[in-house]
């Protein structure tokens, strides 16, 4: 009788002897994500501009003073209110959003603090303030009702959108590249007790048509997490799932494609849904 006995007791023992070791390591884990999430997060870029009497400056609640431009569009009732990705500026997009000016879409773009010529230090606390005080500046001195306003969240701006989504009426919006959450780009599942940019939490509480683009062969976002977010979404949703487009190609590779759904969608014009990639 006492071998079974000690052998139950050496089995317990190594049982509580991995469950400290998975604590212990579980602990590690948390710390590694407190202190390093911010700097893997927001990488340290270079301005890719520098003031001009084109650019003006919104203050954030968090005290940043945050740079911005205005594309307006002669007679334009639309309004693009676009949230830049973690690696580009002001300064790396332009070209691009002067091709909704050129449509007839009227622009408004800014950085968040840390980036460009903002003040401040780069974080989501930030993204959300920014963002905050970009949306006050549309429906405050340029006269924009909230219907009239898609917001663009590309990338990591697809985090500060949603979350202007959840707590703002807008019109539309846009998510572009857009993953479920930081941290499920690298552990698929939520293993933490918190998370950063937690998208896939906030559609559930987002009531505007969301046009969800993404690229299906993208290895910096997976196109998992495209396909999630699509499908948790319950609310008036269209799709361009681009294929063989990677995360910094897609616009290339999309070309007419894109320009006619995302120009459409903005203006209301029933873009096409295609099917392909689910």
């Amino acid at each position: 009788m006492l071998r079974p006995i000690r052998h139950m007791k050496k089995i317990r023992n190594l049982l509580i002897l991995l469950s400290i070791l998975s604590g212990i390591l579980y602990l590690e884990l948390m710390c590694f994500a407190f202190i390093m999430a911010d700097r893997l997060i927001f990488p340290e870029i270079e301005p890719g501009y520098r003031d001009d009497p084109g650019i003006f400056k919104l203050q954030s609640s968090d005290g940043a003073h945050l740079s911005a431009y205005f594309l307006e569009a002669p007679n334009s009732k639309q309004l693009l209110l676009y949230c830049h990705g973690n690696g580009e500026d002001l300064g790396h997009f332009r070209r691009f959003l002067e091709t909704f000016q050129a449509r007839g879409i009227s622009v408004l773009a800014f950085d968040y603090p840390g980036y460009g010529t903002s003040t401040g230090v780069a974080s989501e606390r930030g993204c959300y303030a920014s963002t905050d005080a970009a949306y006050a500046y549309a429906v405050g001195p340029l006269g924009y009702k909230p219907e009239q306003i898609c917001l663009y969240g590309r990338s990591l701006g697809g985090g500060p959108a949603c979350w202007l989504a959840q707590r703002y009426p807008v019109g539309r919006m846009i998510l572009d590249g857009t993953f479920t959450s930081t941290f499920r780009i690298i552990t698929k599942w939520r293993l933490l007790p918190w998370d950063k940019f937690n998208n896939l939490a906030r559609l559930h509480d987002i009531t505007c048509p969301i046009l969800f683009i993404h690229g299906t062969n993208d290895l910096i976002v997976p196109f998992s997490h495209a396909l999630k977010n699509y499908h948790t979404y319950q609310g008036e949703k269209k799709k361009l799932w681009v294929k063989e487009a990677g995360h910094n190609n897609l616009y290339a590779i999309a070309d007419k494609h894109f320009r006619r759904d995302v120009f459409d969608f903005i203006l209301n014009q029933n873009p096409t849904d295609p099917k392909e990639g689910e």
